[in-house]
């Protein structure tokens, strides 16, 4: 029995190694391989003595054999391909463990050049992996250090791997060579400014119970690379499994939770903050939060930016909720919650990134992909266009409610006093609906003057500046950009109220 070794991952291949030597097999390695395996006292056959070719080209020509590969693909149940093989003086190879040039990791280097990302694209690895992998009726391919053990383990006990098990192994590596090839596919098409294909790689997190509904399977995925604000890279410290509904809710909570530096809290429903607040530490950000819209909160999600402790815990724990979100625990949180065993307690790195990213949203047989949407613009006096400029509380507000209206469904209003929501008013139809729905919530909990309205878009008519004037509200920020602001500032102007252009939307559809 021989087996092929060549690795650029060397975790665990000595060890590896040696095993199969020890269990009778012959080893066969490459270049650097071998010589970390010889150098550990294992005894190695140079593939140059297998190929009777020397390595050429600075090693990218090595493997690409017919001793190579007529030894992987000549399949053992049929006597003419081993007759073919004889005659070719050609040995069979039951094993290959291979894998990769670190192509991924060199592109994501600062600065790296073409000629380097090229240098690290592997012609000869994908080769050997594909042809152990057809082959795997007859040959174990091995591209993953995790699954040495589990090889290992069958051939002590049974002479071999399973069957089953070269299956598993055959599928591994062409997933391991497909993911391989879309990276570089993906390199290169941005270097030769093609956009016409895209290739997204996610790996399982978990199986879901049930999507959105109970007849609808699902399945959460998360990216390969791991990116801050993420749910699916959150460390669940306690409660049940997280449903799809869960899922979708936490990560809106933690993209509104990324707009702010200060201590903030948010509570969310279905995918709305219910109410938000910031203040001088996160138990006072958490109790104007909650004091915002005691109803909604209940069976919700709360996420905040800095470590949660007893304290604030304790202010929680009366309320049911789903899920807490938080960049740390203390252990005395920890001990508050640990009575709330269905609790989900989700640690988030919330660690500030200014990298881009994707977001990307299905559509009955497409896919849209867009930037995500992380600018937001800081509120400034030079915004106004009314006669009246805003006070230094109401500038402070109309910051704390556009970063936080950016947010909520479209059409979208956002009632402000003080760091803290007292209205808000998600998805309706036409925005002076929204605008009702969140004044009439500030109204019914006392906020009846000194409010500030964010929007989330233009004003198509002064009607909204007409009812938020009834209402209390002293300030406005919302992008203009309608053929009909010259009336909103007009009926601003009539009102007395504050009107600020920001020149930037945030619909969120």
């Amino acid at each position: 029995m021989r087996a092929l070794i060549s690795v650029s991952d060397k975790r665990g291949v000595v060890e590896f190694a040696r095993s199969l030597q020890e269990l009778g097999w012959q080893i066969i390695a490459t270049g650097g391989t071998m010589t970390r395996l010889r150098e550990s006292g294992i005894d190695v056959i140079n593939i140059s003595d297998v190929t009777g070719f020397p390595e050429i080209c600075d090693g990218r020509v090595k493997t690409l054999h017919p001793k190579v590969h007529g030894g992987l693909l000549g399949r053992r149940d049929i006597a003419d391909h081993m007759a073919q093989l004889e005659a070719n003086g050609i040995e069979t190879i039951e094993m290959v463990c291979v894998n990769l040039y670190p192509f991924e990791a060199t592109i994501a280097k600062e600065g790296v050049s073409m000629e380097d990302a090229v240098e690290n694209i592997d012609i000869g690895g994908p080769s050997m992996l594909r042809s152990a992998a057809k082959n795997f009726r007859d040959v174990t391919v091995v591209c993953d250090p995790s699954d040495y053990d589990t090889i290992l383990s069958e051939i002590r006990e049974t002479g071999d791997t399973l069957p089953e098990t070269r299956l598993k192994l055959s599928a591994k590596a062409y997933t391991h060579t497909a993911l391989y090839d879309s990276h570089i596919a993906s390199y290169m098409r941005r270097q030769a400014g093609l956009d016409e294909k895209l290739f997204l790689a996610f790996d399982e997190v978990q199986s879901l119970r049930y999507g959105e509904n109970p007849h609808q399977a699902a399945m959460f995925y998360r990216a390969e690379e791991e990116v801050p604000y993420s749910v699916a890279y959150a460390k669940q410290l306690g409660g049940k499994e997280l449903s799809y509904n869960n899922i979708q809710d936490a990560n809106a909570a933690l993209q509104i939770v990324r707009e702010f530096d200060e201590p903030f809290a948010v509570g969310l429903k279905h995918m709305n903050p219910c109410g938000a607040a910031t203040g001088k530490d996160i138990t006072e950000a958490w109790t104007k939060a909650y004091e915002a819209d005691k109803v909604s909160i209940y069976g919700g999600i709360v996420a905040v930016n800095r470590p949660l402790d007893g304290e604030t815990a304790k202010l929680m724990k009366p309320i049911f909720l789903e899920i807490v979100m938080a960049p740390e625990f203390t252990p005395e949180a920890l001990e508050v919650f640990a009575s709330k065993k269905n609790l989900r307690l989700l640690q988030v790195n919330m660690s500030k990134s200014d990298s881009r990213q994707k977001q990307y949203v299905g559509v009955t047989g497409g896919l849209l992909v867009q930037d995500a949407d992380l600018e937001c613009k800081e509120i400034t006096e030079e915004m106004t266009v009314t006669e009246r400029k805003p006070s230094a509380a109401e500038l402070a507000d109309m910051n704390f409610g556009w970063r936080v209206v950016k947010h909520v469904k479209s059409n979208a209003i956002v009632v402000v006093k003080n760091g803290a929501t007292v209205g808000v008013g998600a998805g309706q139809m036409n925005r002076v609906g929204s605008a009702e729905i969140a004044l009439e919530e500030a109204k019914a909990a006392g906020h009846t003057e000194g409010l500030v309205l964010a929007s989330d878009g233009f004003l198509p008519f002064d009607d909204t500046v007409e009812f938020a004037s009834k209402y209390g509200v002293t300030a406005i920020v919302q992008p203009g950009g309608s053929i009909r602001d010259e009336d909103s500032v007009k009926k601003a102007n009539e009102k007395g109220i504050a009107m600020l252009f920001t020149g930037m939307r945030h619909f969120k559809h």
